[in-house]
């Protein structure tokens, strides 16, 4: 077991002293099982896959896209046209 120095802001030492009269538990077990709530939440963030993380983006229908996929050189054209008029 090792001992740990950590900097908490005014914010974290009141969330923690709130925490400490909630649930009578001490600094350390608050703490360890603050750490452990947060690894379950990273670790199942970890293991989504891009198509998971995409498909809660709300862009709309067609999302950002300027044109269909079929279209995408002349979408492209077009836009470079409309930036740099001649």
């Amino acid at each position: 077991m090792s001992t740990r120095t950590v900097r908490l802001d005014e914010e974290a030492e009141e969330t923690l002293e709130r925490l400490r009269n909630l649930t009578g538990l001490s600094i350390s077990d608050v703490l360890k099982r603050g750490l452990s709530a947060y690894e379950s939440e990273a670790t199942s963030q970890a293991q989504r896959s891009a198509y998971e993380i995409y498909a809660e983006f709300d862009l709309g229908e067609g999302g950002y896209a300027l044109a269909p996929a079929t279209e995408a050189k002349r979408a492209v054209k077009d836009a470079i046209r409309r930036k740099h008029p001649r």
